[in-house]
């Protein structure tokens, strides 16, 4: 039976400009440091194609599969997301998290998005090339509490990130 549920928008919507980019940005990262692969799958559209490192994805369904393997295995996540350019319904992203494996070894893991939206505010297409860094935890630059990082903490370019 197919779903005839309409979807509310998902602002800020295409085309762009450097506030709603950025706020586009800013909600991304609270959504993905919430850690919850229901809500996080909702911003993105019903047949979302992904390419997350070697693994590529189609659907919602695949990408709550998706997050619920990677949140068990990267614990403590914490995720800082900065713009680096926009264009119209287009958006690239740098990032970086830190996490640890369940024998305690921390890594800060680094990448960069390219991301695509529809009219309507949901992102239909998502590529990520990520890599991990081994850290000491000693060296660990994300103390936050789990969840939202905190407006005053630094971003990644005032931690020389």
């Amino acid at each position: 039976m197919p779903n005839n549920t309409v979807e509310q928008p998902r602002p800020p919507l295409p085309p762009f400009d450097a506030q709603t980019a950025a706020q586009k940005v800013r909600a991304a990262e609270d959504g993905w440091n919430a850690r919850d692969p229901q809500r996080v799958a909702l911003a993105y559209t019903v047949d979302s194609a992904w390419r997350n490192r070697a693994e590529f994805l189609r659907g919602r369904e695949a990408i709550v599969q998706f997050l619920t393997r990677k949140w068990s295995k990267e614990l403590d996540y914490r995720l800082i997301k900065e713009l680096w350019a926009f264009r119209e319904n287009r958006i690239a992203v740098r990032f970086a998290y830190e996490w640890h494996d369940d024998s305690g070894n921390w890594f800060r893991s680094y990448g960069n998005e390219n991301w695509e939206f529809d009219d309507n505010g949901f992102m239909r297409l998502r590529i990520a090339s990520i890599n991990d860094a081994p850290i000491r935890e000693t060296d660990r630059k994300y103390h936050w509490p789990l969840g939202r990082r905190p407006d005053e903490h630094p971003g990644l370019s005032a931690l020389g990130l």
